[in-house]
């Protein structure tokens, strides 16, 4: 069963960000956007970056030369924190993003592949087989530092690039109060499911001991 989740969720994964940088890249063009500033719009996605680290997580454990290689996607402290960013990833989509435009075809698919399929295969796998009770909860410091480097990239990258991958980060367009009152919102809902998984994560691991004696 984990490794059928895995295996599924690693093959719609890559079906996803490749199928997404196919049709991202001349869309992007087509906009004005020169090779490297499309390769590097096509990176500005939280989507993106958090569905690679669950692919690497796939990778690390389902390769029989995964720990050799990475490590640190194999660890369970890093697993538990892909599972926190990446539930971020379909609650803020599903409540906020996905009003604000309405895709089709291949881009529809992507959505759907990126942001709920492979999102739900990496979390119930996690459920099932991922959380082993080794988290703690300073690992929550460290989880926080992705989106808040990634917050930092983006206000820091706009000014140049004229840009931001999400409207609700567009301080041009909504002011700094609107995008810090956003920030921290969702910072706090990462807050949120962090300790939730921890506390998933001990619990899920009692359960094991107990049935296993």
């Amino acid at each position: 069963m984990s490794r059928l989740l895995q295996i599924a969720g690693l093959v719609l994964g890559l079906i996803g960000l490749v199928l997404q940088f196919a049709i991202t890249m001349p869309a992007s063009m087509a906009a004005g956007r020169g090779l490297f500033g499309s390769v590097v719009f096509y990176f500005s996605f939280f989507t993106i970056l958090t569905n690679i680290g669950a692919v690497l997580v796939h990778i690390s454990l389902l390769s029989s030369t995964g720990y050799a290689w990475l490590p640190a996607f194999a660890g369970s402290r890093m697993r538990a924190g892909v599972a926190v960013s990446i539930t971020l990833v379909s609650i803020v989509y599903a409540t906020v993003l996905a009003r604000l435009w309405q895709p089709q075809g291949l881009f529809l698919l992507c959505d759907v592949l990126l942001h709920y399929a492979a999102p739900i295969l990496f979390v119930v796998w996690w459920l099932v087989s991922g959380a082993d009770g080794r988290t703690r909860w300073s690992d929550i410091s460290w989880w926080v530092l992705y989106p808040v480097a990634y917050l930092a990239y983006v206000l820091a990258r706009a000014p140049l690039a004229g840009e931001v991958p999400y409207p609700f980060l567009d301080i041009a367009h909504n002011g700094i109060g609107s995008v810090a009152i956003a920030a921290l919102a969702i910072t706090l809902l990462f807050l949120v499911i962090s300790v939730v998984a921890i506390l998933a994560d001990h619990a899920l691991a009692r359960l094991r001991t107990a049935g296993a004696g």
